[in-house]
């Protein structure tokens, strides 16, 4: 008996001890740490592409929002104007100088974009504090007496009277008689505004019956331009609406001297300008705003197209990219617009150029519907 249980207890035990041995340990950890790698470098590489398209898109929407409102004021100017003064409805600037490489244009439109309004003028005694309008002028319109205050209007002159000189007031407040008749305007004495139509129109005519059988409208002059710097002369950060500050390539709409921004990362804004120039009845074709054409009435009213060039840049150059652009292609360089020259660098920011044309309140139809263009 006893024989048998030592013989039991030399038998070893069927107990399976397995494990992991060190240099099993390192193989596993060095095969993980490189998938980890690997893997966070996909990550980062979609990343950057996805921040680059991000930017590129926001890019895009912002130079299309800038086009919308500027070929949508561009084809209303010179509406709700008199035949005789559509020579001031617009006003361009060729590559103004802001102390840096790129030159934009400005463009100042004139007319009655928002509000239709033709009151005909009775008695005015030229910038006096009231306007005497005919009998049933408010009635033609829906406004409410209340929706008059405020507004900003341009008196201007009988056509027939030779006088070409338009006054901005504010109306305070209107009255009239039930039934429409004895109809007014009020303005405080000297209440006015320091901004300026195109082609100079503000101004007083000599003669205070030259502004019987003339018209009130509604008024809005509209200018586009580029800050390129961020600090444009004469302008200081905060004072109506301007930004400042060093915050450059911004493209601002400037409304009754109120500055409104449109657009940031905007590199270059540039115009041209298409019409019967030399009235022959034909288009003449694009040109850039020539400096004699401010205040030459003949020659603005023939304009029938403005050419719009907007040109915007990320902010921060792309990273998303494998190797170097061609040298010959220039993916990564300011382009030529109109008689803006282009860079000859790459600097790797994306950019993106919307051009448009807008149809001067329609003028141009006169002429494609004679068949000449």
């Amino acid at each position: 008996m006893k024989k048998k249980i030592s013989i039991r207890n030399r038998q070893p035990l069927n107990h399976s001890r397995h494990g992991f041995t060190l240099v099993e340990l390192l193989l596993g950890s060095s095969i993980m740490l490189i998938i980890i790698v690997a893997a966070l470098s996909l990550y980062m590489k979609s990343n950057k592409v996805a921040v680059d398209q991000q930017q590129f898109a926001e890019l895009q929407h912002d130079v299309r929002s800038g086009m919308f409102f500027i070929s949508r004021d561009g084809r209303m100017a010179g509406a709700g104007l008199p035949l005789e003064f559509y020579g001031y409805a617009l006003e361009g600037v060729d590559n103004e100088s802001q102390g840096v490489i790129v030159d934009p244009d400005r463009l100042k439109l004139l007319g009655n974009i928002e509000d239709p309004l033709n009151l005909a003028i009775s008695d005015y005694q030229g910038s006096a504090a009231n306007v005497t309008l005919e009998d049933y002028s408010f009635e033609q319109y829906p406004y409410p007496d209340e929706y008059y205050e405020n507004k900003i209007v341009l008196i201007l002159p009988n056509p027939d009277s030779g006088c070409m000189a338009g006054e901005i007031r504010q109306i305070t407040h209107v009255t009239h008689s039930a039934g429409g008749t004895n109809e007014k305007l009020n303005f405080s004495p000297g209440l006015s505004h320091d901004f300026n139509p195109p082609g100079g129109l503000s101004g007083t005519c000599p003669d205070p019956n030259d502004y019987d059988g003339g018209t009130v409208t509604f008024i809005e002059v509209k200018e586009y331009w580029l800050d390129i710097t961020g600090n444009y002369p004469g302008l200081n950060a905060g004072d109506d609406g301007y930004i400042g500050n060093g915050e450059g390539s911004v493209l601002y709409l400037t409304q009754n001297g109120i500055h409104y921004p449109l657009a940031k990362d905007i590199e270059n804004l540039q115009f041209q300008y298409n019409g019967d120039l030399d009235n022959d009845g034909n288009l003449d074709g694009f040109v850039d705003w020539q400096a004699g054409w401010t205040g030459i009435i003949d020659i603005v009213s023939r304009i029938h197209q403005i050419r719009i060039c907007i040109l915007g840049r990320t902010p921060n150059p792309y990273v998303g990219f494998s190797g170097n652009p061609p040298s010959n292609l220039h993916l990564y360089r300011r382009p030529a617009i109109t008689n803006s020259p282009q860079s000859d660098q790459d600097d790797k920011h994306r950019r993106f150029l919307l051009v448009s044309t807008a149809m001067v309140r329609n003028l141009s139809s006169n002429l494609y519907n004679a068949g000449c263009r």
